[in-house]
């Protein structure tokens, strides 16, 4: 049995700096954040909700985010984060498939939960963490019940959040307390920790990327510093000004800090975690030119984030591993038969150990996830004779072209080492002929280049059933809030 981390990290060092909001360059010591923490769940209390109601929170990055996920913790109350770029529709479902109870919502967000609200099955009332409100209930006008801080078993469930839903239905996670505290101490494992850590979060609190660290952050007794919406400028600044010990990013954001920085982004920087999608070599190439601290890292929301880590040193000598599992986490390569595969031989990852998931809130998805060896994660790579995991793909984006397997990374891969490309995805669009041909979406480094050039390059790196049957060009790419490539979207292009 364990109460919230904060309360006890309230008794250790109630002096020291919890949260920082860079927007406003305000700071919460440990003792003002839990002093906070206290009266969002005295508030909540007030209004009904008790250990074991699911909490839905739809609020941006900001400190009454934090403050929130924090008193979940504290009420005994299943966290159950949600996206503020969702439909109503969207968020809806989610409302219904997660059962929650409550809807925690802000001045940007209030008409969107109140509208979900509406159209959920069942009926939830919606809370405004802000006093300016005109549907929902300001969590200001309630007076704070008196709250005992909840005793979590490591098997209770903590928190669902829910997967992105690129390859399918989104998928609510069923995380323990035991999955968090096993992931908080096997990342340090593998990251190391700062006595003075601070870990600066852009990222969407509904995203395990941008959760863990609020999370952990009681636990490792660290600052955590939140902006609202990733800005490059002004995050390479807040770097600076808070003295930025760690941070995580996805491919897309880590560029475009690259882009606006001259030179270290901050001298107190030590990791970049870097996750969500492959990290090309031209960008480790850049890191590496640059002294950025990048661990590109392999997780899933099923595993409370991370599953395997690269180290620098690891990275730039391996570009394009995402290192070996941490600490408590195995991983096995698997045939379709299910048969293990021996090293350097490709196959679907499966994963077990402390920080897997028990399943989903859906039964069925549970029982085709996850079986005996583990959790069955779709993702397609391999593991070398040294056990660094190295991942091509998923078996849902494999395109199969008149009877031949493409696998859309290595096209994409191909398609990056010309020196005018910038990004690229590639998908398969159904083919009367061949069933699927291969497509790509590109962004141009160089507005001169050509299609046709691209086709030459790829017959010159890439079999002939791999070589693109069309590419259109773009400005960016698009992709999740993880950073994955938003596959759907792609397709909605050709």
């Amino acid at each position: 049995m364990m109460r919230d981390p904060l309360t006890h990290r309230a008794a250790a060092t109630p002096d020291a700096t919890a949260l920082v909001d860079a927007d406003a360059d305000e700071r919460w010591s440990v003792a003002d954040l839990d002093s906070a923490v206290e009266g969002v769940a005295g508030r909540l209390a007030a209004l009904g909700v008790r250990p074991g109601d699911r909490l839905g929170v739809l609020l941006p990055t900001r400190p009454a985010a934090v403050q929130t996920i924090h008193a979940a913790v504290r009420l005994g109350a299943v966290l159950v984060p949600l996206g503020v770029r969702l439909s109503t529709d969207e968020l809806a479902t989610r409302l219904d498939r997660a059962d929650v109870t409550t809807l925690v919502c802000g001045a940007t967000t209030e008409s969107d939960a109140v509208a979900a609200s509406e159209a959920a099955a069942a009926d939830v009332p919606v809370v405004s963490v802000d006093a300016e409100t005109t549907a929902a209930t300001a969590l200001a006008s309630r007076s704070p019940d008196a709250v005992v801080p909840h005793d979590w078993p490591l098997d209770a469930t903590l928190l669902v959040p829910f997967t992105s839903g690129t390859t399918g239905t989104p998928k609510g996670v069923r995380l323990t307390l035991g999955n968090v505290l096993a992931s908080a101490v096997a990342s340090t494992f593998r990251l190391g920790l700062d006595p003075a850590e601070t870990w600066h979060v852009a990222l969407p609190l509904h995203h395990v990327g941008g959760l863990t660290p609020v999370l952990r952050g009681p636990l490792y007794g660290m600052t955590v510093v939140c902006r609202s919406e990733f800005d490059a400028e002004a995050v390479a600044a807040d770097f600076e000004r808070y003295d930025v010990t760690a941070t995580s990013l996805v491919p897309t954001t880590l560029r475009r800090l690259l882009d606006v920085t001259d030179g270290d982004l901050a001298s107190s920087l030590r990791t970049v975690l870097l996750g969500g999608a492959p990290a090309t070599e031209e960008l480790l190439d850049r890191c590496q030119e640059r002294s950025v601290p990048v661990f590109p890292t392999y997780g899933m929301t099923e595993t409370a984030s991370q599953i395997a880590t690269a180290t620098p040193d690891e990275a730039a000598a391996n570009p394009g591993t995402v290192g070996r599992p941490l600490f408590w986490t195995d991983v096995s390569v698997r045939a379709d038969d299910g048969t293990e595969r021996a090293p350097g031989e490709v196959g679907e990852l499966v994963v077990s150990g402390a920080t897997v998931s028990p399943g989903y809130l859906d039964d069925a998805a549970t029982a085709e996830a996850f079986g005996d060896d583990g959790l069955h994660t779709g993702d397609i790579g391999y593991r070398d004779a040294d056990g660094r995991l190295w991942i091509l793909g998923r078996t849902d984006d494999r395109i199969v072209t008149g009877g031949e397997n493409v696998a859309p990374a290595t096209v994409a891969d191909a398609l990056r080492d010309h020196p005018d490309v910038a990004d690229a995805a590639v998908v398969g669009v159904p083919d009367e002929e061949w069933g699927e041909r291969v497509v790509a979406l590109v962004v141009p480094d160089d507005t001169s280049l050509s299609e046709s050039a691209l086709v030459d390059h790829c017959r010159a790196n890439l079999a002939d059933y791999e070589v693109p049957k069309a590419i259109r060009f773009a400005d960016s790419i698009p992709r999740t809030d993880s950073g994955t490539v938003d596959r759907d979207a792609v397709r909605e292009r050709f």
